[in-house]
Formats: C-alpha cells, structure tokens, sequence
C-alpha cells in the first residue's frame, strides 16, 4: 500500500478533532531531523516539516534494514520516513510515527553550525539562512506570517481599501531628511534617470490620503526606509509600516480605531499561534501573556502631553532618576519618560495627545491654541510608543504655510492640492510592524523580528 504523504500540522488537527489518526497509516512525513539518538536496538528522531511549531516522534528499531546507516543521521539532515501511527496517550506527545522506511533526501555536513545546543541570538544573528529552523525562530516568523494576516483581515473585513504606495518617490514625509537616494550615477544624484532627486519611500501616509479622499477608509501596509545610523535594538534602515487613512474622521475617531486594531491583533495573534505564544511567554518573555491580557482588559486612557510634562517635572523633584532629567515643554519625549507614564502613572495603555508643533510632522492639524497639533502617541507598558497618529491639517490656507515656511511645498503641490479639489477632514497612524511583533512576542530586538535585517553598518545576506 503507497503510503499517503502527510503534514505534521494535519496530523496534529485530526488528533484535536478526535479523529483516530491511527487509522490513516501507512503515512509518508518528509521533515529536518532536530534530534536523533540510538540505543542500539531502538532509536528516536524528532523530525520538523515546517508545516507547525510542533515536531513529531519518529521510533526505529532493529528490524529497520538500514539501522545503523539511520542511527548516525544528523541533526539538520532532510528525511522521509514512511510507517505507522501510534496513539500514545500515556506519553508527553499524544502519537508517534513508528518507522518502516527512512530515506535521508538532503544529508548534512558535519559542520552544521546548528546543534543541539543553546544558541545566542547574537550567534544565529550571524546565521539569518539557518536560523528558521531553531524553536526562537519557527516560533518568530510563523506569527510574523499570521500577525500580517491578521492586520490585513481587520482593514478588510471593516470595508478599508488596500493601496499600494510607491517605494521609489521624490517626496520625505516626515522632512527630516533621513532617506536613500536612489540613483545610477553617483555624480549627479539630482538629474539621474528620474529627472530629478529620488529616495526610498519613510512613509506611504501622503500618497495613501489621496486614496482617503476617493475610497473614504484606506490602508498601505508595505516596506519603508530610514537612513538613520541608529543601532539600538529598536531601529531598522527597512521595516515595514502599516498606515490606515479614514475620512470624515478626527483625532477622536483615530484613536478609537488605533485601540481597537492594537486589540484585535493582540488577541488574533494569541488564538491563531497558541504554541508559539505558549513557547514566548515560558522561554522569552516570562510573563508576556499577563502584559497583553492586561492591554486586551483595560480601556485605554487620555493625557495631554502638557500634563505629562507636568508629572514627569515632578516625578523629578521628588527623585525619580530619568537618563534625561531635563523635561521641559517642547521636548520629544524619550522611551524612558513614556514608560514611566503607562507603567508608573497610568498603570495602562494610554494615549499622549495634543504635542507641540515644533516637534512633529508639517502635516498634522494646528490646534487652535496656535501650539500644538492634534497628534497622538499609544503608549503601553512595557514598550512606550508603539503608535503614532494624528488628526491631518485639511485647511489649506494653513498648510500651505506651514510647507512654505519649511521649504517642502516644490514638489508637494499635489498634496496641497488635496485640500482645494474636495478635502475634507482625515485622520491617520501608523504602526511599525516589526516593533508591534516584538511587542507581542517579548523579543527585544528589532533584528530578530526581521528575517534578513537591515541595519547601520550591516547588510551580510
């Protein structure tokens, strides 16, 4: 009888479903081998085919005609095996596959620099082509595959329009300067094949609000860029962005639709990849799931980042100890003084709102104190920010000087436009994809929730 080839995840779905897997041998698995050790007369390969988190128990013994060949297969190498499956309950796993043929399909060099052993992350930094295959990393990737599934499941099923924004553009978004010029000839960056100075995209938000103003709800969800020579854990040359745009909608609506998405992927992520957030919340986070049931559970709250200044220049006086105790109005708040707001004063997630103007975006609305904008940050325990948003300026008049007096208005005049040929009031945000992950997964650094990073200094693959 030919056996019939199954996935370890299908496997795994029958038994929950209290078929009687057994029944369904002969069976052909085709996997990496984990594992693999012999006692002489019986021998026990755990074998991962990438289809789930989870490995199955593969038992040879004696009676297998290549059993010697099959107890020095190592770690690494591609197996098929074909045999049996036994309900074993009585076990930590609930069946394994007993053998009756194992052919090794890719062997493995010796140097295989994966082995049964701990692995700094640092180390498997180093080893971005392999590093799927250790339990951080299959774990990692499979709810970067479903967190993205989910984002764009939420946009879909409220009615929102997937745009997708330009990578290559002639416009900085956010006007601080920190962009890749794209260009062929080095000597004349400005005139090169566009005609004109090119840059990767930090932003899909000012093309995505002319589709605001057409389809009303909108998202780009996509690569961007930012040559900042940064190497916290917390910064990427490349990430990826996601950035809803509603129309009819202030900074209220915003913020509704920013707790409601934070929520949404929180809890998608937690019942799609139960294993995985099981092996994050035991082996890389130890108390993840008490720190985003917590975010799931609390509503979130409203400061205006004057009283935040405020608490914070007292939390001073009265000896709390910032790396940057200097907190004056008109300052960026740091990820150390957000923090102490969520986790010490709010004990929650919370929005900051209402910042000044000098330091944020040109885009986003003046207030009518004529010194802040309506923009918020959602800060949550244990991150700080992990949201940017704002109410955008519609008035034109307004807009047009504010570009003016920063100088961005060439270039830009098809933005502006946007606010003479029926503008309306809009709102948006943006979510850094790869720190939403590390939030959700309590992986600390940015370079591990990228499967090939991009940062200073360091383009290895």
């Amino acid at each position: 009888m030919q056996p019939k080839a199954i996935t370890v995840r299908d496997l795994y779905a029958a038994h929950a479903s209290k078929e009687d897997i057994s029944k369904l041998s002969p069976v052909l698995v085709e996997g990496w081998v984990r594992t693999n050790r012999s006692s002489g007369q019986v021998g026990f390969i755990a074998v991962n085919d990438g289809s789930c988190f989870k490995t199955i128990q593969v038992v040879y013994d004696s009676k297998l005609p290549n059993f010697d060949k099959v107890g020095h297969i190592l770690t690494g190498a591609c197996i098929g095996v074909k045999g049996t499956i036994v309900l074993t309950p009585e076990m930590k796993q609930p069946f394994e596959l007993h053998a009756t043929e194992i052919v090794v399909l890719g062997d493995v060099a010796s140097d295989y620099p994966l082995q049964k052993k701990f692995h700094s992350l640092e180390y498997l930094r180093e080893l971005c082509y392999l590093r799927p295959r250790t339990n951080t990393f299959a774990a990692l990737y499979r709810v970067r595959s479903v967190l993205a599934r989910g984002i764009h499941e939420f946009f879909q099923d409220k009615g929102f329009v997937y745009v997708h924004t330009p990578e290559i553009t002639g416009n900085d978004a956010e006007g601080a300067g920190s962009v890749f010029t794209v260009v062929t000839d080095a000597k004349d960056a400005y005139n090169d094949f566009f005609g004109r100075k090119a840059s990767l995209t930090v932003s899909g938000q000012l093309h995505v609000e002319a589709f605001a103003l057409a389809f009303r709800d909108v998202y780009t969800f996509g690569p961007t860029f930012r040559a900042e020579k940064s190497n916290t854990p917390r910064h990427a040359s490349e990430f990826w962005m996601i950035e809803p745009e509603i129309a009819f909608a202030d900074l209220e609506d915003d913020m509704v639709l920013m707790e409601e998405c934070i929520k949404y992927c929180i809890k998608y992520v937690m019942d799609k990849c139960p294993d995985e957030m099981d092996f994050f919340n035991n082996f890389i986070s130890k108390g993840l799931f008490d720190k985003l049931n917590a975010v799931l559970a609390t509503p979130f709250t409203k400061m205006e980042y004057t009283d935040g200044i405020k608490i914070l220049q007292e939390a001073v006086k009265n000896g709390h100890k910032f790396e940057n105790s200097n907190i004056e109005w008109g300052m960026d708040l740091q990820s150390e003084h957000e923090r102490y707001l969520t986790e010490e004063v709010v004990k929650g997630p919370m929005f900051l709102i209402n910042y000044p103007k000098e330091i944020k975006a040109f885009y986003m609305r003046e207030n009518d104190d004529g010194k802040t904008v309506a923009a918020c940050d959602c800060l949550v325990p244990g991150e700080g920010e992990i949201i940017g948003g704002s109410q955008r300026e519609e008035r034109y008049d307004i807009l047009e000087k504010k570009m003016a007096a920063i100088g961005n208005k060439e270039g830009l005049e098809w933005y502006l436009n946007l606010r003479k040929y029926g503008g309306c009031i809009h709102s948006g945000f943006g979510i850094g994809f790869d720190r939403l992950l590390m939030y959700i997964t309590g992986v600390a650094n940015i370079r591990d929730t990228e499967p090939f990073p991009r940062t200073s200094s360091n383009i290895k693959y």
